[in-house]
């Protein structure tokens, strides 16, 4: 090796693997970085708590730099909410997917139920960030809000139109039902993780509370 080029590297400092990496990942793999900046961001939560938490914790935990937080992101608002629209997405198809529409009606709603309850307990944490934080968070949160609700509303309405259901004296519930249903169930659940209580412990009263409001009527 020339003293040149020697001198060339030794003025810019060490160079790592991490320094080169970051680079080539971003152009092969634009959404890596966004996957592991919402993994960060959900990490942080679990550390810290939405509000404690920073853009310094996310990157730490994304194993990234700021600079590649704000290629994806606007702020730390902006993650928690990217965070959470796919948290809630996430859970709409799981929830879809557990119920089996062929099964009786009160199989189905304990079906429905469970898969719900299951994505709470797996992040109990970003559970009740939902819940708790992001009534405080402006117009971009409130909207998140409205999206989410609707999400709900449509899968309840889809779960409860079926020939099945139809003729065992179910049909769709109105929009005021499904709402009311869904409030319930989140501050119940929300409840439970603040008390530090176990999410499957309220499966029955869930399951009842769902059957009385949107059975046979």
């Amino acid at each position: 090796m020339s003293a040149q080029t020697t001198a060339r590297r030794d003025a810019t400092g060490p160079q790592t693997a991490g320094d080169q990496a970051e680079p080539r990942q971003n152009a092969e793999e634009p959404g890596e970085f966004r996957r592991r900046l919402l993994d960060g961001m959900a990490a942080a939560i679990d550390e810290r708590g939405f509000r404690e938490s920073t853009i310094a914790d996310v990157v730490r935990h994304a194993r990234t730099s700021r600079r590649t937080f704000y290629e994806h992101f606007a702020s730390k608002q902006a993650c928690f909410i990217a965070l959470l629209q796919e948290a809630n997405a996430e859970m709409v198809r799981q929830i879809a997917a557990a119920v089996d529409p062929h099964a009786p009606w009160g199989t189905q709603v304990r079906q429905a139920i469970e898969a719900w309850l299951a994505c709470a307990q797996s992040q109990p944490t970003l559970t009740l960030s939902w819940i708790r934080e992001v009534p405080s968070l402006g117009d971009d949160a409130r909207q998140l809000q409205r999206e989410v609700l609707e999400a709900f509303v449509v899968l309840i309405q889809t779960l409860t139109d079926t020939a099945e259901l139809r003729a065992a004296g179910i049909v769709p519930p109105p929009r005021q039902f499904s709402i009311m249903l869904l409030a319930g169930l989140r501050e119940l659940i929300a409840i439970t993780v603040e008390d530090e209580g176990d999410i499957a412990d309220i499966t029955e009263v869930a399951v009842e509370a769902t059957m009385a409001m949107l059975g046979p009527r």
